[in-house]
């Protein structure tokens, strides 16, 4: 009967959450190859690009708290749907947009597809708590919907390369729609409600303090991009700041909070919120810088690959090949070791690997070592921490407590983003020849590495932190093994 069980739970549920996850990756990735294309038929400049990005960060860092919270009161399944559904209205949408303005609000409303992979989490693990070995059946199933978000994401941008080649762009921007729209029929028919919930009502006064403070952050962050450190960003920044204190005072005078402060003091589970955040800077934040350095000519600036878009896009496919790599092994190891342990060991791959940039970076085999070290570490995190999240939370709140390791890691990103972004203009960059370049400056792409190594390293320490116990049996267990009462749990 418990083989039975397991595998319908492998080959049922997994199963129809790995098509959600693969459309994820492939929304991903399938557009970047298209940028420039997308710009010129909006009529934009190049660097507008970036107010897509900015759009839908902000959006994703307001709503997955929330849908986060709403899927633990009424129904994981019923909020992934009602997110499938927004999302595919979005694509259709970007695939005819006529103007800029609507297209920014069409991607940003894409960003909704944030939240599925914490929603999927919390359906696998909700699924899995009847067995004696919930956490690793969670996650063994996590790990299995990361190797299909990472498939998808290299997938996406070969296919979106090759379609924005043979299609008019209305035409390769529709696959993605589409795409979405097979992904909400799999759930329908394919998903069960798993009939947890978590009861009570969504905290409309600690929601709106907290959209109102990631607003500010993330307007401030944003102007970044436009004008640079002004009175203005410093404000703004500030302002979200302490609205954020703000928001921990309402959650905890709450009845039913959106994100539950008493839970937050877990010591199994602040420290995988933190890791989230702070791995963020990395797998959102260094992306662009890594791929223009391997852009940059070296025989005009004395550094940089000097690769083609073709062969620039083979490097970038090694780095997330190794994510995928890394979210596969992480189930695995995890068995042999421990979950604890390999937190840790994830985050010290994320460090080497950017720090071994620093030293090696003069050819294309250094940098690919590097990154792929870097992407073992990061793909096995973006399996892990969800997943840990999960078994670190009471049954009631495993949608909340998946959907913070997402929002963190956004608003760990957001601010990398622009931070790297300043980084990588301080320093005229000069050619060989004595003119100005448009690369950025070697000291920038430095500080992005160390950056990166660092913020690693101290996620590694934070993890120490983290009981022996942790995540290695269901959240009730677990709570009793770490001693730690949280409000409200049965």
């Amino acid at each position: 009967m418990m083989t039975t069980s397991r595998a319908a739970i492998a080959g049922g549920v997994v199963g129809a959450l790995v098509v959600v996850e693969a459309t994820s990756g492939v929304l991903q990735g399938y557009y970047t190859p298209l940028f420039t294309d997308i710009a010129r038929n909006l009529g934009i400049h190049d660097a507008d690009i970036n107010w897509f990005e900015a759009a839908q960060l902000l959006l994703s860092a307001i709503v997955v708290p929330v849908l986060a919270r709403l899927g633990d009161m009424i129904g994981h399944r019923k909020v992934l749907i009602g997110s499938l559904i927004v999302t595919m209205i979005a694509c259709y949408l970007i695939a005819f947009a006529p103007t800029f303005p609507l297209f920014v609000a069409a991607w940003a409303l894409q960003g909704f597809y944030v939240v599925w992979l914490p929603l999927n989490v919390a359906i696998i693990f909700s699924r899995a708590r009847q067995q004696p070995n919930s956490a690793a059946l969670t996650r063994k199933g996590a790990g299995v919907i990361v190797v299909a978000l990472q498939a998808g994401a290299i997938g996406g941008a070969l296919l979106g390369g090759q379609a924005g080649a043979l299609l008019p762009l209305w035409g390769a921007l529709l696959i993605p729609a589409v795409m979405v729209t097979v992904a909400l029929v799999v759930v329908l028919f394919k998903v069960p409600d798993t009939g947890v919930r978590g009861g009570g009502s969504i905290d409309t006064l600690g929601t709106s303090v907290l959209t109102i403070a990631l607003l500010a952050m993330m307007g401030g962050l944003s102007l970044v991009r436009v004008d640079g450190i002004t009175t203005w960003v410093v404000g703004m920044v500030a302002i979200g700041v302490l609205l954020l204190w703000v928001f921990v005072k309402v959650e905890q005078r709450a009845e039913h909070p959106l994100v539950d402060m008493s839970m937050m003091r877990s010591p199994s589970l602040w420290p995988v919120v933190v890791t989230s955040a702070l791995f963020g800077v990395s797998v959102l934040g260094a992306q662009g810088p890594l791929s223009t350095f391997a852009r940059t000519d070296p025989t005009e600036v004395g550094y940089g690959l000097g690769l083609t878009s073709a062969t620039a896009s083979y490097v970038i496919g090694a780095y997330v090949f190794s994510l995928l790599v890394g979210a596969g092994l992480f189930a695995r190891v995890s068995a042999k070791l421990t979950p604890r342990l390999v937190l840790i060991g994830a985050s010290a791959l994320v460090a080497v690997g950017y720090l071994a940039l620093i030293p090696f970076h003069g050819g294309v085999a250094a940098v690919v070592t590097c990154m792929v070290i870097a992407g073992l570490g990061s793909g096995a995190l973006v399996a892990a921490l969800p997943a840990a999240a999960a078994a670190a939370a009471p049954p009631q709140h495993t949608g909340v407590a998946t959907g913070l390791t997402n929002t963190t890691k956004t608003i760990g990103g957001a601010f990398a983003s622009s931070a790297f972004a300043i980084a990588l203009v301080t320093g005229a960059t000069t050619a060989l020849d004595g003119s100005e370049s448009d690369a950025g400056s070697l000291s920038g792409y430095i500080t992005v590495w160390a950056i990166c190594g660092g913020t690693a390293i101290v996620a590694t320490l934070f993890l120490f932190v983290v009981p022996k116990v942790a995540f290695t049996s269901s959240g009730d267990a677990l709570v009793a093994e770490a001693g730690v009462e949280l409000e409200g749990k049965s």
